[in-house]
């Protein structure tokens, strides 16, 4: 969080608490996707006034208010997200259906939380308990791709993200990963982002944006 500003015009009864987010790597990338250019979601009568009465509160006090600022911005970004593809329904993106679907949220965890095993398809159909023609299908349709193809994916989501936070080599990152060598890590890494792990980690932080300290606005 760079920074917050709070506005209130009490006159017009009229609280703003606007907030910036900044992202050394790329995987909110994802997220900015299923986005449209501007979010609007009705407010809720039994939330805002709670919200609003800590937004207030934290302004109000010098210690820790940036931190509580914080807390809660993230927190209203979240209940606005998720508020939003509630809304959007089948029109969510794939990675938040998948979470939700009994079948396949077991296998999306898992890979998730151990991204270099040597997932098949049978494993993680065992992870969900089901048949793996039943997972396999599931999943395609759910996804909008196969669990290998999806993990691949993920598997290089997080590669960007170590290789542009970490000093991690590319030996290890590729290990961690479930990949044998560094070899057919980077042969992976090129045919899905167009270019090699050493040459996307320069030019990334070339490019990467200087963050500006924390503050708290009032």
């Amino acid at each position: 969080m760079s920074g917050i500003a709070w506005c209130d015009d009490s006159e017009n009864a009229t609280v703003l608490v606007v907030g910036a987010y900044h992202a050394p790597a790329r995987r909110h990338e994802r997220l900015v996707r299923a986005l449209p250019p501007v979010l609007v979601v009705a407010d809720d009568t039994d939330l805002c006034p709670w919200m609003e009465a800590a937004a207030a509160a934290a302004v109000g006090q010098s210690a820790g208010s940036q931190a509580m600022m914080d807390r809660l911005l993230d927190w209203g970004l979240v209940c606005t997200l998720r508020s939003w593809f509630e809304k959007a329904g089948a029109e969510a993106p794939s990675w938040y259906r998948g979470v939700n679907d009994e079948l396949v949220a077991p296998a999306l965890q898992a890979m998730h939380a151990r991204p270099g095993v040597s997932w098949t398809v049978a494993s993680l159909a065992a992870t969900s308990g089901v048949s793996r023609a039943l997972f396999a299908k599931r999943f395609a349709a759910v996804m909008g791709r196969p669990p290998l193809a999806y993990l691949t994916e993920f598997r290089m989501d997080e590669a960007e993200e170590l290789l542009c936070t970490t000093d991690l080599t590319v030996v290890q990152i590729a290990k961690s990963l479930g990949y044998a060598d560094a070899f057919g890590f980077s042969a992976a890494f090129k045919r899905h982002r167009g270019m090699s792990p050493n040459v996307f980690r320069t030019s990334t932080v070339a490019l990467a944006p200087r963050l500006m300290p924390s503050r708290a606005g009032g």
